[in-house]
């Protein structure tokens, strides 16, 4: 049940999609010549450039301690993400707004499940700023020595975080085409490796199957944690919805295409790793990418193109995460959810919800040096995929909702059955990922969602004042 400011209701109704209005009709100042909506290669970029960010240039290192096991969760881990892409393209089709899995949640359970999934996802997206920016340094190290001083690498990281940040405050027209730029240009080395790799592949250099200790489906659960970092942003084009052209279809093509065509550079890209630097190597190091690189063709001329083109990757990605962390709090305000300041946009970008998230990412980074870069960064990536996991798992359940309930209007019988399969995969792949997570990231999880709690208290009350 949710309070609505007049009559309790067990669901909102089903809202129209709101046509785009033009300039004249538009006060928010959303449209404009720096404003244009996405097509299909953009919205399919926008997806694997935020999948593929500094997630692939990690991974080999951060999956390392656990063996070789990873490789079957990464398995593990791309058939659940392809099940939530699927999941948000049957959803995007029945509702194509701007705010992703906040809008399929409140549609199905009203107010409070949408305010959950936008305030856990509002804090994956600048939490995993804070977390990429401080990776990113990892490269830029090998370019330009700073993580031997403190502050110096942590003005390298909140650098990082503002660019992108200024490049979205000049509209979607250039978040789009850095998007673009930025994808392209890294899948070169990307390949390189991926591909070329193989020709280099040692079975001496990959190390025991399990190393962590204990149960190979503990190892299996914890480093498929770690990974779902790296995959954080299969959910991009249906937040961003309403800037791609022709939604209902558009979204779920990109975000299917996105995820697959990421699934497969992350599989070769990592086991081309695994095979080309050596474990106890691997396991220690900051820029794997180029350590691999370095391996195959000797010298350090190949590691600096790759921490390079790491540079750019990482860059793109904060570029599209900026975006779509300011999208579900502008989506939330609209409805009073959030505070208003958040649904005010300019040139098609919500400017307020990018200076808060940038500022927040900011104050993260900075605190992360000042605690230990090393340890704080796990910390990060592991609460990430608790405070996703909420939101996926609400959309997962407002699929599953609708396919139960046998509304005619919301579900195609036809695809009953395989999206009945594909929902019940996909949410049993979100709880286990809570299970892998760990205490101490799901402790801190939760006291980020009661925070939460009391700021929707808060806006509950003005909404109600004000009816």
């Amino acid at each position: 049940m949710h309070d609505t400011g007049t009559v309790p209701q067990s669901a909102p109704a089903p809202r129209e999609t709101p046509a785009a209005p033009s300039p004249a009709e538009d006060p928010t100042g959303s449209n404009g010549r720096h404003a244009r909506r996405f097509g299909l290669p953009v919205a399919t970029a926008l997806v694997m450039g935020n999948i593929i960010g500094g997630g692939i240039f990690l991974l080999p290192a951060s999956v390392a301690p656990y063996g070789t096991v990873s490789l079957i969760a990464f398995g593990v881990l791309t058939v659940g993400a392809i099940a939530l892409a699927l999941v948000f393209g049957r959803l995007a089709e029945r509702d194509p707004r701007t705010g992703g899995p906040y809008v399929y949640a409140r549609e199905a359970f009203g107010d409070f499940a949408g305010f959950l999934a936008a305030w856990a996802y509002w804090i994956t997206t600048w939490v995993s700023n804070a977390a990429l920016a401080v990776a990113a340094v990892g490269y830029l190290d090998v370019l330009i020595p700073v993580n031997d001083h403190r502050w110096s690498a942590c003005l390298a990281a909140l650098a990082l975080q503002w660019l992108p940040a200024l490049a979205n405050f000049a509209g979607t027209r250039y978040v789009g085409a850095v998007q673009l730029v930025s994808t392209v240009l890294k899948f070169v080395p990307l390949l390189l490796v991926a591909v070329g790799g193989l020709f280099f592949f040692d079975p001496h250099n990959l190390g025991p199957f399990q190393a962590s200790g204990g149960s190979a489906v503990g190892a299996v659960s914890a480093a498929a944690a770690v990974l779902l970092f790296s995959y954080l942003g299969v959910e991009s084009a249906a937040v961003s919805a309403g800037e791609v052209k022709n939604a209902r279809r558009n979204v779920g093509r990109a975000t299917v295409i996105g995820t697959t065509g990421a699934a497969l550079v992350y599989l070769l890209g990592t086991l081309s790793v695994f095979g080309t630097v050596a474990h106890d190597r691997l396991v220690h190091s900051t820029a794997p990418f180029s350590d691999a690189v370095n391996a195959m063709f000797g010298g350090s001329w190949g590691g600096w193109a790759v921490a390079l083109a790491a540079l750019v990757s990482m860059t793109g990605c904060l570029n599209g995460w900026t975006l779509l962390s300011a999208q579900t709090p502008y989506a939330a305000a609209q409805d009073g959810l959030f505070p208003a300041a958040f649904a005010r946009r300019r040139r098609g970008v919500p400017t307020v919800g990018v200076a808060v998230t940038v500022v927040l990412a900011s104050l993260l980074t900075i605190s992360t040096y000042t605690s230990g870069a090393g340890r704080v960064f796990e910390t990060l990536v592991l609460v990430t995929t608790f405070t996703a996991t909420v939101p996926y798992l609400l959309a997962t359940a407002a699929q599953l909702f609708h396919l139960v309930s046998g509304r005619r209007e919301q579900v195609d019988r036809v695809r009953l059955t395989r999206d009945a399969v594909v929902a019940s995969v996909a949410a049993a792949f979100t709880l286990w990922l809570v299970a892998g997570a760990g205490y101490a990231a799901v402790y801190q999880g939760v006291l980020f969602l009661f925070a939460g709690i009391i700021v929707y208290a808060v806006m509950a009350a003005r909404r109600a004042k004000s009816a």
